[in-house]
């Protein structure tokens, strides 16, 4: 999925400019990274706030265009009110088409009914995690990686190394580290799925 974002170059920076844009309908934000210097930007806030909704958008290469000259970026932060339908600033960084990211992607979890340990053993889908951290080049890079969940059994699980990743993708290593990602544990919890093993 393709993901544009018009800005424009801000010359006025602090907390006033910015609260003056937020009540003009913008979102401040920085663009840095890469060759280039970081450069204070300002977009729509509206078009923003529905970006933001999709899942897709934080795990995505975007076009960003700043006064006109497109570069590629990719979210790394934003920060949002605490309790209204606001977004106060924004973080992009620049993307070099031959750097490895490092970045979190989406886990989509796909045959949950069909698991024998839920359709036959009773038992109950225990997603440990719903991202995971991998590394590839700009070009290479998912939207989400899929979880097949349907053969696993009672008390059995997927760790990070069973993940069938696509071609060009890798996970970076963190030590002896192979963290369980799902698992299918009895309805009663630790006891019935100790029982089982």
């Amino acid at each position: 999925m393709q993901f544009e974002v018009i800005a424009s170059a801000r010359s006025v920076q602090g907390s006033g400019a910015s609260r003056r844009l937020r009540r003009a309908g913008t979102v401040p934000g920085i663009v840095y990274g890469g060759e280039a210097a970081s450069v204070a930007i300002e977009t729509n806030h509206n078009d923003l706030i529905l970006k933001l909704k999709k899942e897709a958008f934080h795990s995505s290469i975007i076009n960003l265009v700043i006064d006109g000259k497109k570069e590629q970026v990719l979210l790394r932060d934003f920060q949002k009110h605490a309790y209204k339908p606001l977004v106060l600033h924004v973080d992009f960084q620049r993307v070099d088409a031959k750097r490895e990211l490092h970045i979190k992607v989406p886990l989509h979890f796909v045959n949950e009914d069909v698991a024998p340990g839920v359709k036959l053993g009773g038992g109950l889908v225990n997603h440990i995690t719903s991202e995971i951290e991998i590394q590839c080049l700009a070009k290479d890079l998912p939207e989400f990686i899929e979880v097949d969940v349907g053969a696993l059994k009672l008390g059995e699980n997927i760790h990070a190394s069973q993940l069938k990743l696509p071609k060009g993708v890798s996970l970076p290593k963190h030590g002896d580290e192979d963290p369980v990602i799902v698992s299918i544990v009895g309805k009663g919890g630790a006891k019935e799925e100790a029982a089982a093993e």
